[in-house]
C-alpha cells in the first residue's frame, strides 16, 4: 500500500498565497513534510543537499532568473550564498510566485540579510489533529476569532480517550505517523540518533558525550507544557553527577534544538496587556512533537492509558499523560493560528494565581483555550477563562476548553464552548 496523501493546512495556504508573493521560504523540522507541501506547486526543483547540484548553481546563479517558476530551492542551508541570491532577485522585483525556499535549520550566519520585507516565512509543523482526521471541522479557529459560531452548537467526536493517546505515541511527522506500529519506536529513535550524531555536527556543535545531550533532551521533554527553568532541567538531567556540564555547553545545546526547529517554546501572551497585572515571564515548553517527547521519556501507549508512568525525571511535573494531551493540542493549535496568521501565546498570572493554557489574536479579537484531559467538564474547569473575560472584555470572541470527550456544546451559564478536541481545527 503506498503513502497516503494528507491534505496540510500549509498547503491551502501556500495556494492561497504564493501567487501573490515573490519569495517564500518554508521553516520547520526535518520530516514534517516541507518538501512534499513545496514540489506540489514547484514547476523547476534544485534540491541543494546533493553536492552536485549545489556546485552547479554556485557557479551560475544567473539560471535562476531563467528557470520556470515556481522554483523551489529545497534545503537551501547547504548553499548559504542563495539567500542572499533570492533577496537580490526580490529587490529586483521578480513576479510574484517565483521563489520557495525550504529549511530544515535556521541559519545562525550574522552576515546574512534577515529576509525582512522581502522573503516571507512560514513554519510548518507535524500533522495536526484535523490533518489527522481528514474531515471539515465542527469548529474553526477561524470562525471563532471572527464570532461565528452560534449560541446552539452539537457533535458527537468518533475519538476516545485511547485514540488521544494513540495520537501521542504515533508521532505528528507523515512518514513516522503513517509507518506500522512495529516500526515506529526504531524510527523515533532513529529520528533522535540523527540528531545527535549528525545534525548538530552541520550547525558546528561538536557533542563530544551524546548521551549527555538525550539526558539533557529527556529533561526537557519532562518539564513539556511547564515553565521549568533551565537550570533545573540540567540538575534533572544529571542527577547524582559531581561532573555537570557547564552552563554555556547546555545553552549550546538548546540554541542547536531551536536551530533545528525541535524546540517549540510556546511564548507569554499580554505584553501590553498591563490591567491583568503582574505575568510569568518564561515561555512553556514544547518539543516539535509529543511523540518525541513520549520516545524520550519511554512510555508506551499502554503506560499513558493505564497511568502505569514512572520516570526519573517527573517526579512533580503531574500528570504526564494530561500534559502530553496538551502538547498535541498546542502544536495543532499554532497550526491553525498560523493558518489564519494570528498571534499566540499562554498566560500565567506572576502569582500563579491565574492560567489560560493557549491565547489567540487576531485584530483585537481574542479566542481563550484551556485544555482538559477529562471526559467531563466542571465549573472549576472554566474559571480561569471566566476570570480572563471579565478582565478583557468584549474583545474576548469566545471561551473554549477542548477536551477528550465525546460531546461539543455550549455552557448556558457562562458560555463557555466545551469542544472535543478531535473536532476542532
Amino acid at each position: 500500500m503506498g503513502a497516503i496523501d494528507i491534505a496540510r493546512y500549509a498547503d491551502a495556504w501556500l495556494a492561497d498565497m504564493q501567487p501573490h508573493l515573490p519569495a517564500i521560504m518554508i521553516d520547520g523540522a526535518k520530516g514534517v513534510g516541507k518538501t512534499h507541501s513545496a514540489q506540489r506547486i514547484a514547476r523547476t526543483i534544485i534540491r541543494l543537499d546533493q553536492e552536485g547540484v549545489r556546485t552547479n548553481l554556485a557557479a551560475n546563479y544567473e539560471r535562476l532568473y531563467s528557470e520556470t517558476p515556481p522554483v523551489l530551492l529545497d534545503e537551501w542551508q547547504h548553499l548559504p550564498e542563495v539567500w542572499d541570491r533570492v533577496r537580490r532577485m526580490v529587490d529586483d522585483h521578480i513576479a510574484p510566485g517565483s521563489i520557495l525556499l525550504t529549511g530544515s535549520i535556521q541559519s545562525e550566519d550574522p552576515t546574512l540579510h534577515s529576509g525582512a520585507g522581502r522573503i516571507v516565512r512560514m513554519r510548518m509543523r507535524p500533522l495536526s489533529l484535523a490533518e489527522r482526521i481528514g474531515r471539515p471541522a465542527l469548529v474553526t479557529l477561524a470562525d471563532c476569532l471572527q464570532k461565528k459560531i452560534p449560541d446552539k452548537i452539537d457533535g458527537v467526536s468518533p475519538f476516545h480517550f485511547e485514540d488521544y493517546m494513540q495520537e501521542i505515541i504515533r508521532s505528528g511527522f507523515p512518514s513516522i505517523y503513517q509507518a506500522s506500529e512495529k516500526s515506529r519506536e526504531f524510527l523515533l529513535d532513529s529520528y533522535l540518533e540523527n540528531i545527535t550524531s549528525r545534525e548538530f555536527t552541520t550547525q558546528g556543535i561538536r557533542i563530544k558525550q551524546p548521551g549527555k545531550l538525550l539526558d539533557w533532551m529527556r529533561a526537557y521533554a519532562a518539564a513539556t507544557a511547564t515553565t521549568t527553568s533551565y537550570s533545573k532541567m540540567l540538575d534533572a538531567a544529571t542527577a547524582g553527577e559531581d561532573d555537570k556540564p557547564a552552563k554555556e555547553t547546555t545553552i549550546a545545546y538548546r540554541e542547536a534544538l531551536r536551530s533545528l526547529w525541535l524546540i517549540d517554546d510556546l511564548p507569554l501572551w499580554g505584553e501590553g496587556e498591563d490591567f491583568i497585572g503582574r505575568l510569568k515571564q518564561t515561555p512553556k515548553h514544547y518539543l516539535a512533537d509529543p511523540a518525541l517527547e513520549a520516545r524520550l521519556l519511554d512510555l508506551s501507549l499502554r503506560n499513558l492509558i493505564t497511568g502505569t508512568v514512572r520516570t526519573a525525571h517527573d517526579p512533580e511535573y503531574g500528570s504526564i499523560a494530561g500534559r502530553l494531551f496538551e502538547s498535541l493540542c498546542i502544536m495543532s493549535l499554532r497550526t491553525y493560528a498560523a493558518a489564519v496568521n494570528a498571534r499566540v501565546g499562554y498566560l500565567r498570572t506572576g502569582s500563579g494565581a491565574h492560567e489560560v493554557d493557549f491565547i489567540a489574536q487576531k485584530n483585537q479579537a481574542i479566542v481563550a483555550i484551556e485544555i482538559k484531559l477529562a471526559a467531563a467538564i466542571t465549573d472549576a474547569d472554566v474559571k480561569h477563562l471566566n476570570w480572563f473575560e471579565d478582565q478583557v472584555g468584549d474583545r474576548v470572541a469566545e471561551k473554549i476548553i477542548l477536551y477528550t470527550g465525546e460531546r461539543a456544546y455550549r455552557r448556558p451559564t457562562d458560555h463557555v464552548l466545551v469542544i472535543p478536541a478531535a473536532l476542532f481545527g
